[in-house]
């Protein structure tokens, strides 16, 4: 039979179905250290506030990306960015650049005053890297705002730091390139310098301004991973997809203080010769908001090869799961009456963006999902974690206490097994077998009944780990509040919000947050504003099965790359589209289903989702950065004869060998019925033969 034949395929074809060839080996076929490069004379600059100063998001853009870069471009690839001391002592080697049109250029930015440092950053791939001494500029800081507003009436207020110091990185990143521009044509050896400078955000923007506004023959590209004025209308809690065609984005700029950032952004966004965001959902906010819709989409990737654990990658999530074992019997002792192996535990984490973020949401749909809970499975229990970072004065006592009591539990048994071990072994080399009042003796039960009675606890556990500052006002526990979600016995959902970010020096996990997540069996991300959405990206390369909606660049990349997303464990909640009411009840609906999985299920569907790993590649969206420099570069350059990859193949992931068909009359949006097999729970599973069995697919 043709459906027999399919599954036994080897996993090599099996793999090729998912690629069209020209999206993977294009950019392989590039990677050549930056020899064509250096043949052409042409050099790539990145620019960006967080090249080696991790402030915010697009660190992890830029670093996770340097790997892929330095693999194309060599050393014609070099980052810029501002020196920040904290962050470069730690993570750049200084040292002089790897040729002499660069130094001389840098060299050049001495003479006239300013603090250049060079080096390699100590990421993967060990780019070049120039930093700029902000402060050793500050002198020309009336200089550089004056010219800027009389080029492009553009004014900055004096007690705006962060747009001044945008300011002064963005003249001497466009000294320091025009400098490079004319040296690179006087040493290359009659072969015409081709420089391209892509600028990351409006903080970088200001280079690419002045570039243009001086006529430097340079070509630029400018991306935008979430819009200035987007984000600061989504905080005020607005429809803001919906009323997107109707913002008076001047007055509402103006309102919020931001019109010269603004105008900056506006302005780059403008002038480049290749605009480009991160996703199709930005590129839309960015069409009304900056009124230019973007040249190219240009989706984040991942450096996969960091969170690679081929096989191992269950075994990974046994491991880590033990450990989050140990800080729930801490965490809930004495109200303890619960059944680990019917346990699930779901997490979202972020930024501390309420709204934004979809907390508001999850925490909704978790008390949706409690009453179905109670009413249909009362074994099943969740425990759903929240990890964002809020103002803390202290840890929780009780909590402290809690993974005290049952640590002295612990080595109380341990110490009394070996006892009872050894009595066992001398009792038996006598010929004779152990009595049970013998084995156990009167202190040692004594010890065990003081330990019982130490779990004793009055209260409800705690729903969070730390004392927040004005609890009273924070949202998260407001939400908790109002939906009652109090850890009671009764309670199918238990809530857990930890106000710092995870460290393996945490005295309650004692593990750092990837291990974390490969702890989890579920993330749920159901974001409102989320212009790409790393945390989802990141439990996908390791197998955790998440949720994410479709005002989300993750989510929409994912439904446009997979044939059906739900199969690969990606669950996509629609916010854009329906009420909040019933993205609500559909995002409960999607938990639901996924605590009535038995284990097996879960294991076929985690086997799954790390396969989309490729997917989010660098090697393979790396390919879209490529675009947007070749279109670039050819508007400045007519000359330039390198083909352009008009068609960029793109990777598509059928329904899986093993799915049926889901019926034709069925909504795209409706969750699916547990469709992985059976659903009693009390199934046996052999998991390493279930291993076995997918390896061998």
């Amino acid at each position: 039979m043709c459906s027999t034949h399919a599954v036994i395929m080897s996993r090599d074809r099996a793999t090729r179905r998912f690629y069209r060839g020209e999206s993977y080996s294009n950019l392989l076929a590039c990677m050549d250290r930056g020899m064509t490069a250096e043949e052409e004379n042409r050099w790539t600059f990145e620019v960006a506030w967080e090249a080696a100063n991790k402030v915010g998001g697009i660190y992890t853009v830029v670093r996770s990306k340097t790997l892929v870069s330095t693999e194309e471009l060599g050393d014609q690839y070099c980052l810029i960015g501002p020196y920040k001391e904290h962050s470069a002592r730690t993570e750049v080697e200084e040292g002089p650049l790897a040729t002499d049109s660069l130094n001389k250029a840098v060299d050049s930015l001495r003479q006239r005053g300013f603090k250049v440092r060079t080096g390699r950053w100590l990421v993967d791939g060990n780019p070049q890297i120039i930093l700029m001494d902000i402060g050793s500029a500050a002198w020309k800081l009336d200089e550089f705002k004056s010219e800027l507003w009389n080029k492009t009436n553009i004014g900055v207020p004096h007690l705006d730091i962060e747009a001044n110091d945008a300011i002064i990185l963005g003249y001497m990143v466009a000294d320091f390139l025009a400098e490079f521009k004319n040296i690179a044509e006087e040493l290359g050896d009659g072969v015409p310098a081709r420089v391209l400078a892509h600028f990351h955000e409006w903080q970088a923007g200001v280079g690419l301004i002045v570039l243009r506004m001086r006529h430097v023959n340079v070509a630029t590209v400018f991306t935008t991973h979430a819009t200035l004025l987007g984000r600061y209308l989504c905080a005020g809690s607005i429809d803001f997809y919906n009323n997107l065609d109707k913002f008076n984005v001047d007055e509402e700029a103006g309102k919020r203080q931001i019109y010269h950032r603004y105008c900056m952004e506006r302005a780059a966004a403008h002038l480049t010769h290749c605009f480009t965001t991160v996703s199709e959902i930005t590129g839309f906010e960015a069409e009304h908001l900056l009124r230019r819709k973007p040249d190219v989409i240009t989706p984040n990737g991942l450096n996969v090869k960091k969170f690679s654990a081929l096989h191992e990658f269950q075994n990974l999530h046994a491991v880590s799961k033990e450990k989050i074992h140990e800080f729930v019997r801490g965490h809930f002792y004495g109200h303890y009456d619960f059944d680990l192996d019917k346990t699930l535990y779901f997490f979202i984490a972020g930024r501390y963006e309420f709204g934004n973020k979809g907390a508001d949401v999850f925490i909704e749909a978790l008390a949706r999902l409690n009453h179905y809970l109670k009413s249909t499975h009362p074994d099943i229990t969740v425990v759903a974690f929240m990890i964002f970072p809020a103002k803390t004065n202290n840890f929780n006592v009780e909590s402290l206490r809690g993974h005290a009591v049952t640590k002295s539990l612990r080595d109380t048994i341990g110490d009394i097994q070996n006892k009872i071990g050894k009595r066992m072994y001398e009792i038996c080399l006598s010929g004779r077998l152990p009595d049970g009042d013998v084995l156990l003796q009167k202190e040692e039960l004594i010890r065990l009944k003081r330990c019982i009675f130490s779990l004793q606890r009055e209260g409800l556990p705690p729903v969070t780990t730390h004392n927040v500052v004005d609890d009273w006002n924070d949202p998260v526990l407001n939400s908790i509040r109002r939906c009652n979600l109090f850890n009671t016995t009764h309670d199918r959902v238990k809530v857990v919000f930890h106000p710092e970010f995870l460290s393996t020096t945490n005295p309650l996990f004692g593990l750092d947050y990837e291990e974390f997540v490969r702890g989890c069996h579920l993330g749920v991300f159901p974001s409102y504003y989320e212009p790409w959405g790393y945390t989802p990206a990141e439990c996908t390369v390791m197998g955790i099965p998440s949720i994410t909606t479709n005002l989300s660049g993750f989510g929409c990349f994912m439904q446009e790359h997979i044939a059906d997303p739900m199969s690969y464990g990606i669950y996509i909640v629609d916010r854009r589209y329906i009420a909040l009411e019933d993205s609500i009840k559909q995002l409960a609906q999607y938990m639901y289903d996924f605590a009535r999985l038995n284990r097996r299920q879960r294991i076929i569907q985690r086997n799954r989702t790390e396969r989309l790993s490729d997917l989010l590649d660098w090697r393979n969206l790396g390919v879209y950065y490529r675009q947007a420099r070749l279109k670039a570069l050819h508007k400045v350059y007519p000359d330039y004869k390198e083909e352009m990859e008009n068609g960029i193949g793109t990777l598509r992931y059928p329904r899986p060998l093993s799915e049926p068909p889901s019926p034709s009359s069925s909504r795209v949006t409706t969750p699916a019925a547990s469709v992985h097999g059976s659903d009693d729970e009390s199934d046996s599973v052999d998991e390493e033969g279930e291993l076995e069995e997918l390896r061998r697919q």
